[in-house]
């Protein structure tokens, strides 16, 4: 029982002693990981907090957005004229120069459109001449004849003075024959008194009766001039009226050359309208093939040979690739300090997040919604108030040396300061 006690009592006997020992040692190595903590995070903090301050120094002045693309020219080619196509020498995606035939109609009405026009103009040019040589001619003739008729009114004035001077004349001769028969007379008379007392020899009165029938017949010869020279009046009068008439007749003539000169005014203006006829014609001719307005990339093409196409339908796109600028749209509350000409940085998703250097052009007229198909009614009286975006147009600082095609995603930056 004994050597039971001691055994069992000298193994209990050291225990207390080591409780007592380590007991006090435990409570001191515990603030050591405590004060890690608090150093590790107030370093921390204070990497946040330098951290904060320099983003905020990177982002003051200086408004992002993650809403905006490419945009560039696209042109919608249709026909000119309405026709059937002949050939498509296009396919899709491909690039093409400006001024490159894209599809060719067939041009077989065009070219005999194009000949009549042409038909229609020498006949144009022909009736042009034809009325100029007539025009020269009339003038011609209508100053001849007006110098004629001022001719033949003077001659027939001067006809008229001689006729007047011939009456008086045959007049004048009249009364002189008269004087003579008379003077025959009397000495017919005294020559057969005479002659009855056989104072004269009959050879005497022969001679006198000789006289006195001469003289007769002088004045039946006056009195006949002096009939003509009155009846020579009338026809002088009648050659004086018809002068006046020749030369009223000619003073029309300048209304003939102004009717002449019209009529080659008519043709001028009908030549005019011929060749409008043909350019329009040549123009035609061609649209019948249609050319690309610009350097680009074939999209949306719909047309296949043997089709029938008008104006009203586009046939293809071309987009261009020459000019290109992006279209941000920054919501109303970043547009305070925003301006014309402030520069900024716009990286493309399509090349890895590649940057570029722009600048603002300019900031739209309105926000986006305005201009939708159905612009928003604020005062319906549903009215939810949601932040509005501004389309604001950046152009590149120089031609990007990488294709940018409309629609791409991009990011902005713009730096207001």
């Amino acid at each position: 029982m004994s050597t039971n006690v001691s055994t069992a009592a000298t193994p209990e006997t050291p225990r207390p002693v080591e409780v007592a020992q380590i007991a006090p040692a435990a409570p001191a190595a515990r603030p050591a990981p405590r004060s890690r903590a608090r150093i590790v995070f107030a370093a921390l903090a204070g990497a946040f907090l330098v951290a904060g301050v320099v983003a905020w120094r990177i982002g003051a002045g200086r408004e992002t957005t993650d809403d905006a693309f490419v945009e560039a020219h696209v042109a919608n080619v249709a026909a000119r004229i309405p026709g059937q196509v002949a050939r498509v020498r296009v396919k899709d995606n491909q690039e093409v120069a400006e001024g490159e035939v894209l599809v060719e109609l067939d041009d077989r009405d065009a070219k005999v459109r194009l000949a009549a026009a042409r038909a229609d103009r020498d006949s144009g040019r022909a009736t042009l001449a034809a009325a100029e040589a007539q025009l020269l001619l009339v003038q011609r003739t209508v100053e001849a004849t007006l110098r004629q008729a001022r001719g033949g009114l003077k001659q027939a004035a001067s006809l008229s003075g001689t006729t007047t001077a011939g009456i008086a004349q045959a007049r004048a001769d009249e009364e002189a024959a008269r004087a003579r028969l008379r003077l025959a007379e009397s000495e017919l008379r005294r020559t057969e008194r005479l002659r009855a007392e056989g104072a004269l020899a009959e050879a005497e009165l022969d001679t006198k009766r000789a006289n006195f029938d001469q003289a007769q017949a002088a004045l039946a010869q006056a009195q006949a001039r002096y009939q003509s020279a009155v009846a020579s009046v009338g026809n002088a009068t009648g050659t004086a009226e018809n002068a006046e008439g020749r030369l009223l007749a000619a003073q029309t003539g300048p209304a003939q050359v102004d009717a002449a000169r019209a009529q080659v005014e008519v043709a001028r203006a009908r030549v005019a309208q011929t060749e409008a006829a043909l350019e329009q014609a040549e123009l035609n001719l061609s649209y019948t093939q249609v050319r690309s307005p610009q350097h680009g990339v074939i999209s949306r093409r719909t047309v296949e040979p043997g089709q029938g196409v008008d104006p009203a339908r586009p046939l293809l796109a071309v987009t261009g690739l020459d000019d290109s600028w992006v279209v941000a749209n920054f919501k109303e509350d970043q547009l305070g300090e925003m301006r014309a000409g402030q520069p900024a940085r716009v990286t493309i998703d399509t090349y890895g997040g590649r940057k570029f250097a722009a600048h603002v052009d300019s900031l739209a007229g309105g926000t986006g919604s305005r201009f939708a198909l159905l612009p928003p009614d604020n005062a319906s009286g549903n009215f939810t108030k949601v932040v509005q975006r501004v389309p604001v147009l950046l152009r590149f600082d120089g031609k990007p040396d990488v294709p940018l095609r409309p629609g791409m995603s991009a990011w902005v930056s713009v730096s207001t300061r």
